[in-house]
């Protein structure tokens, strides 16, 4: 009988029967070892880079002090300089000047420096959900008795501000009657407040917030009863530094990402606390109640919130009277594929 052609598929593993299956086995198991052998080569380290990140004195950056505190970024060879900013107006210009790399703020800042500021920025990630409430003097127990007060903010035309004045035209508070006052950042707003009352209302997040209630003046809600979801802080970078640097943002967000990982983990509670008493010069008391408020404001794995997101958008348009008041596309201003690279480094 003939033999069969050398080129069918039963040939190629030999001939069907007992002498078949060692054969077989042979050669997946030498494809496994080589496998084997290359999973296990050692792979090179990334190269040492430096990045400059700014952001907002805040509770928020818990995930970024654990990332410089645990080691996070080290392992990943980053050497990040976090440096605070006094108020968005320069962090927006810093951030475009090429003065640092990374911004992490209440993302309405970028959606502002694209429209209608015409600056090539991106969003990549998300952060938080502001952790905001409207505080007003103690004497002040509902919002319609703003008219003909005076609103503190940081910028009047972004982020918290425009959460502001929402939540008051809400109630039927309209802009025009009240007046603005620009002092800067939450830090700056409270002190404003606590100094002369007649900056009757701000908006505040911790542990600020916080400081705000022990020290008499009054909470008229929570921004996420007010107005339901929000996407607040994030971090946003200029595009193309991102899209040059693609693998320095990858490991910074994978750093981060474990930053906030380990400060929400319940078990490093004890010395998340201390942490946030060590940045912030918190005492032990209120370091304690902020890291409460956070581990339902801070988003896990700083992940994005597009629904938040879509808010905020929502909000501007109408407050501002952007893009005829209907708010365009969300990957105008956002591109997670940094971020879910950084996932996948982390996993």
């Amino acid at each position: 009988m003939q033999d069969e052609h050398p080129s069918s598929s039963l040939s190629l593993w030999g001939r069907a029967g007992v002498g078949a299956l060692p054969r077989r086995r042979l050669v997946l198991a030498l494809g496994a070892a080589a496998l084997g052998a290359c999973a296990q080569q050692p792979t090179a380290p990334e190269p040492q880079a430096r990045v400059r990140v700014k952001v907002f004195p805040g509770a928020q950056n818990l995930g970024l002090f654990a990332a410089v505190q645990q080691g996070f970024f080290a392992r990943r060879n980053l050497d990040v300089d976090l440096q605070f900013t006094q108020n968005s107006v320069e962090l927006r210009n810093g951030l475009a000047s090429g003065a640092f790399e990374i911004a992490h703020a209440a993302v309405d800042n970028a959606v502002a420096m694209r429209d209608p500021g015409g600056q090539d920025v991106v969003i990549i990630s998300g952060g938080d959900n502001s952790m905001n409430e409207l505080f007003v003097q103690p004497e002040i127990t509902a919002i319609e008795q703003l008219r003909g007060k005076t609103l503190v903010v940081d910028a009047p035309n972004t982020a918290y501000a425009l959460q502001a004045k929402k939540i008051l035209k809400d109630r039927g508070v309209l802009p025009g009657d009240y007046a603005l006052k620009e002092v800067g950042g939450t830090f700056q707003r409270i002190r404003a407040m606590q100094q002369d009352k007649s900056n009757t209302a701000s908006m505040l997040n911790p542990p600020f917030s916080l400081q705000a209630r022990a020290s008499g003046l009054r909470s008229l809600g929570k921004v996420s009863d007010l107005l339901g979801p929000y996407q607040a802080s994030g971090a946003f970078a200029m595009r193309p530094w991102a899209q040059a640097n693609s693998g320095i943002v990858e490991r910074y967000l994978a750093a981060w990402i474990d930053g906030t990982r380990w400060g929400l983990n319940p078990a490093n509670r004890e010395p998340a606390v201390a942490l946030l008493a060590q940045r912030l010069q918190l005492d032990a008391p209120l370091a304690e109640s902020t890291y409460g408020v956070l581990t339902t404001g801070i988003a896990r794995d700083a992940a994005f919130d597009a629904p938040g997101f879509a808010r905020l958008l929502a909000i501007r348009a109408e407050m501002e009277g952007q893009w005829g008041g209907t708010p365009p596309p969300q990957d105008r201003f956002v591109d997670l594929q940094w971020y879910q690279r950084a996932l996948r480094r982390v996993a």
